[in-house]
């Protein structure tokens, strides 16, 4: 079974997802990174697949998908990458990116070479839901791989029930209609989308990301979900670590309030 299904069928509130973009700060953090993950106790990794245009990302992902770029990181580096990761930690590992890396790498290629890298899902933002469905959904099923939908606060209540009837793991409930990026709080108007979705009873749970970056902010993203995803805080926290591995296991101490 999926190792996103086993986590979920197992765990049921506070799972924390860690975000992070591959060759980022140095090229060969990707697996030290995601082995100190692993450690501090962080339930799933998203490794980020670097992009020279990531639109939907605010500066500090931006910034880093640059800096991975410039260091040389490719997708095909990136599989050697999780390869090695999966030969020392069990917890799920999720790529993020948009689909022309992934269109140029060869969707079937990718899928088979993932999956035998020991890959769980992926998460393709710029993957309409009808498209996937049409063109890619026989590959992902047959490999064992799945593919993880976004909903924001302006999706409406029809197309949640499309993508929570596509989806086979998780949805990634987006905070707010914007660029990600940490902020210091939800605001009312966030809250009562929260609300809403846990109105729907979908049949997947759902994690909250975007602006989620302390304690605070993680754990009323958890009052409402399963649990949330970090991303912008913790690059951030990784370009300014004087010590990734120690400066690490204090932030996800911080974040779960420990």
């Amino acid at each position: 079974m999926n190792r996103i299904i086993d986590l979920f069928n197992s765990k049921k509130k506070n799972i924390l997802s860690v975000f992070y973009t591959a060759g980022f700060p140095e090229l060969n953090n990707t697996v030290t990174i995601a082995l100190a993950l692993e450690k501090a106790g962080v339930d799933i990794i998203e490794i980020g697949i670097p992009f020279s245009d990531p639109v939907a990302d605010g500066p500090v992902i931006q910034e880093s998908n640059k800096t991975a770029l410039d260091n040389g990181m490719n997708l095909k580096l990136l599989l050697e990458q999780a390869r090695e990761i999966r030969k020392q930690a069990k917890l799920p590992i999720i790529l993020m990116g948009y689909i022309n890396p992934v269109m140029q790498y060869g969707v079937q290629k990718f899928c088979e070479d993932a999956v035998a890298a020991g890959v769980d899902g992926v998460i393709l933002p710029d993957l309409p839901l009808c498209e996937y469905e049409e063109e890619y959904k026989g590959l992902f099923e047959k490999n064992g791989l799945a593919n993880i939908f976004l909903i924001s606060p302006t999706t409406s209540e029809n197309r949640i029930r499309q993508i929570d009837m596509a989806s086979t793991t998780f949805i990634y409930a987006v905070s707010a209609s914007s660029t990600t990026g940490a902020k210091t709080g939800f605001s009312p108007e966030q809250e009562s989308y929260f609300k809403r979705l846990q109105s729907l009873k979908l049949k997947n749970p759902f994690l909250i990301g975007f602006g989620i970056s302390d304690h605070a902010t993680f754990s009323k993203a958890c009052e409402y979900s399963a649990g949330a995803i970090v991303g912008s805080a913790f690059i951030q926290l990784l370009k300014d670590a004087k010590e990734i591995t120690g400066d690490l296991q204090s932030f996800i101490k911080k974040l779960r309030g420990n």
